[in-house]
């Protein structure tokens, strides 16, 4: 078994739907108005200190991690679906920097920290 204590990955959140610009119009109605629907959220990167790990062997060949993005809105008021979350498992005690190696983000000291 390797054991690794330093992983570097580069994580992105997804963006938010578009809006949807969307006219009502009916017959009997004479001012029909706007009906677009909002954008969905778009989906975050969470790391979460999980029991049973004590290494980051997990982060050594994937690196990357990019949220997808939340689903565009449509007319008749319907919002966008949200985007899924993408969840990291990391061993508790787990420090997580900026990309300068000083600024501490996340400090993941007991299980289930996020």
């Amino acid at each position: 078994m390797q054991f690794l204590d330093e992983a570097k990955i580069y994580a992105s959140g997804g963006d938010g739907g578009a809006g949807c610009l969307s006219f009502r119009r009916e017959k009997y109605i004479e001012f029909g108005g706007p009906d677009g629907g909002d954008g969905g959220r778009g989906g975050s990167v969470i790391a979460v200190a999980v029991p049973g790990l004590n290494t980051l062997i997990d982060y050594r060949y994937r690196q990357h991690f990019k949220a997808r993005n939340g689903r565009p809105g449509e007319g008749a008021n319907r919002t966008g679906a949200n985007a899924q979350d993408i969840v990291m498992q990391v061993p508790a005690g787990t420090v997580i920097l900026a990309e300068d190696k000083e600024t501490i983000l996340a400090d993941l000291t007991h299980q289930g920290d996020r």
